[in-house]
């Protein structure tokens, strides 16, 4: 129905997307320095291995959940998307406000490319090391983003709408950085982790509150008012830290 699209089914694939973005284009930046300096074979063998582990990770997920009553199922992953998008919201803010350096992925393709560098062995020996660190950041990235899915999609049935969204994301990062061939440093990476973090904090209290038995009121539209309310409250929070820090700082 139009009125679930605009209210859950959009919120959910955009968030899906966005998160996705975030976590690719840190993956991507490994995988790139594992293929610039040790070759593409081990590179794409490492990132496909990671692929395969998510995939059969979502796949085992997916219908598993449908066993679980839903509104314990709601409870339980609108508890942990608040506290997932809390923290992102959290890094953004004092990131956003100088507290923390933003991450610059131009220093950490080159501290990636200096670690393979540096070491030492037989070339196969370090083909399989690198292998391994691209399967490390494929996994550990993609691990962050199959959560978001799972958990986004599993609240509505929404589990393929959002595995869409994701998927749409790493086309694109993917696309994007094997068209420019180097780090993806002007994603405006902080701004899309505040945004993450404002939305995934929304849908785990709309999500935890359908659990405990909430009327929601104005039902599913409660979501864009509790994504402003985070929205808000996090510019708030980004000022009060930045003014707190330069009187530290000054």
């Amino acid at each position: 129905m139009p009125g679930d699209f605009l209210t859950v089914i959009l919120p959910a694939v955009t968030a899906a997307f966005v998160a996705s973005v975030v976590e690719v284009v840190e993956a991507f930046t490994i995988v790139l320095a594992v293929g610039t300096t040790r070759g593409w074979r081990p590179a794409i063998a490492g990132t496909l291995a990671a692929l395969a582990v998510l995939a059969l990770v979502v796949l085992a997920l997916g219908p598993a959940l449908r066993f679980i009553p839903i509104h314990l199922l709601q409870f339980v992953v609108g508890v942990l998307l608040v506290l997932f998008g809390m923290g992102w919201l959290r890094k953004a803010i004092l990131r956003a406000a100088g507290v923390l350096a933003l991450h610059d992925e131009d220093a950490a393709f080159a501290q990636e490319t200096h670690e393979l560098e540096s070491q030492t062995g037989a070339p196969a020996t370090l083909r399989w090391i690198a292998g391994i660190a691209a399967f490390k950041a494929v996994l550990l990235e993609g691990l962050e983003v199959a959560f978001i899915v799972v958990a986004i999609g599993a609240g509505k049935g929404l589990l393929w709408e959002a595995s869409l969204g994701a998927l749409a994301a790493c086309v694109l990062v993917l696309a994007v950085g094997a068209a420019l061939h180097k780090p993806l440093a002007r994603v405006p990476e902080n701004a899309l982790k505040f945004g993450v973090g404002v939305m995934l904090s929304a849908f785990g209290v709309f999500w935890t509150g359908e659990g405990m038995g909430v009327e929601w009121p104005g039902g599913d539209l409660i979501l864009l008012a509790l994504a402003l309310l985070f929205l808000l409250a996090g510019l708030l929070f980004t000022q009060l830290a930045r003014l707190s820090h330069e009187r530290v700082t000054a």
